[in-house]
Order: C-alpha cells, then structure tokens, then sequence
C-alpha cells in the first residue's frame, strides 16, 4: 500500500513546478504537461519514488543510523526542524556550515565548544567576568546554537542527506557525493536529479508540499526505529531465556563423585638402591 495517494499530493500543490523557461532538461522524465507556462509534475510517477524512499529511509533507521535533514529555505525550514525532531534526527536550516561533511571533525570541535561554555556558565566560572565579556561569550553560544544546534547529537557522519531544493543546497549535496553519502531530495523542475540517489519529483517551495512528503518519509523513519526497538528487545529476551536454560541444566546435572580409594593410581616403585 502506498504511504500518499495521487489526491493527497495533488491538495498540497505538489504538482506545480516551476516556469518552462527556468526547466532543466533532465527532469523532464517527471514533467506530465506544461499549463500557462509552468510545468506540472506527474504525481503518479511522485507517489512511487516517495514510497521508494521512505523504504530506503525506514531501513536506514532501523540499523539505527542518523539521517540529517537540510532545507535552510525560509518558508519551509519550519517544518523541516518539526518533522526531523519528531522522529528524533539531526537537521540544518539556518546557513549550511561549509565543511559540515567533509570537514566532520572541525564541525565536531565547534559542537564541543558550545557545550563546554554551557558547563562553564553552569559552574560558575563565568561568574567573575566583566558584563562585556559575558555578553561576547553569550553572543557566540547564541551563535554557535543557531547554527549547530541541531546537530548537537551527531556524533558521527549522517549515513543520509534528506534535501529539499538540491539547487539551493547544492554545496550539502557535493559534499555528500564527494563522501559516498546517498542523497534523497525533493526536486522541482528547476533542478538537477542526476547526483540524488533518492528523486522524489515535487514542489520544493511550498510548505503544504514538502509537509506532505516529509509525513510519509518521517512516518516510515519511526516505523524503523519501532522495529529496531522491538528487536533488540526480542534479542534481550531470548538472551535471557538462553541463560536460563543454561542454567537449569547445570542445576540438574549430578554432582561428580570423588574417586574410590582403589582407583587411585598405583604408587611409583621405589628406584632400585645404589650399588
């Protein structure tokens, strides 16, 4: 069963592209027709690569692997940050931090930052510092937070990209192609699906339209952190359930005699005395 249907998809405007002049060729495959001069995406072809997706994506959550949300396009960042929380994954939609992949470590080094000057202010050794000072310390925690907040968690590379508007997040996407990271995207006709390993061909500027996409793929993403859980408690229980018999069966089996004294061996002759 699919996870949208072509009327849910079609209610949130998925359908509209953009103007025929503004197209980009290779995404004509996804192009059903042009209608005053904008074009209009085949949702039939949309709802089978959501479902494509969100089964690649609920895998991906169920070996327990992070997927990092980018979309830093102002009327859509909203809902990005809320469907990505929900489902408990990293996601950038202020500025994307050059370097944020291929540079992990660095990133990593700012994240440690933030929440040292967190335990410093907590311990009070920010205490006897002027109010100047403070408020610089303030600023850059404030800063560092905006920026880096949301990937406070990751403490290694996202095993996925989930991009919405591959043109304006081109530098995320180079990166994670530099790295072998797969990319799933929202892509309107204006953009370039050939470095996306997921394409879900839709509008990738209104919020209805990537609200919808994204409650399908979120929606598989905690089907397979359920499973992962479900699972490893399984596995605890059969664990436990192994070691119980283990031990039941030790419980009954009889104790080991101690040998008869005539079983005992035979005591070494004596060597024959010097001559």
């Amino acid at each position: 069963m699919s996870r949208t249907n072509f009327d849910q998809l079609l209610q949130a405007g998925c359908h509209f592209g953009h103007l025929k002049r503004k197209w980009n060729p290779a995404m004509a495959p996804y192009i059903y027709t042009e209608r005053n001069g904008i074009h209009i995406i085949d949702l039939h072809k949309t709802v089978a690569k959501i479902d494509e997706a969100a089964d690649a994506l609920k895998q991906i959550a169920k070996s327990g692997k992070k997927i990092l949300f980018v979309g830093t396009k102002k009327q859509t960042k909203d809902v990005i940050a809320e469907k990505a929380a929900s489902v408990n994954m990293p996601y950038v939609i202020e500025r994307w931090p050059g370097g944020m992949l291929t540079n992990f470590p660095t990133i990593r080094k700012a994240v440690k930052k933030m929440a040292n000057i967190d335990k410093l202010m907590n311990d009070g050794t920010y205490g006897n510092l002027s109010k100047r000072e403070l408020l610089q310390v303030t600023r850059q925690r404030a800063k560092l937070e905006k920026n880096l907040g949301s990937i406070a968690d990751l403490t290694r590379l996202p095993s996925a990209l989930f991009v919405i508007d591959v043109l304006k997040e081109q530098i995320a996407v180079k990166e994670a192609n530099r790295l072998g990271i797969p990319v799933f995207a929202i892509v309107d006709t204006n953009s370039d699906p050939k470095n996306i390993d997921f394409v879900i061909p839709a509008n990738d500027d209104a919020k209805d339209s990537v609200e919808v996409i994204l409650n399908a793929c979120c929606a598989a993403i905690a089907e397979g952190v359920e499973e992962r859980k479900v699972e490893k408690a399984d596995e605890k229980a059969a664990d436990a359930q192994e070691e119980a018999e283990a031990e039941e069966k030790a419980a009954k089996r009889p104790a080991r005699k101690a040998p008869k004294a005539e079983e005992a061996p035979a005591a070494e002759e004596e060597a024959p005395a010097a001559e």
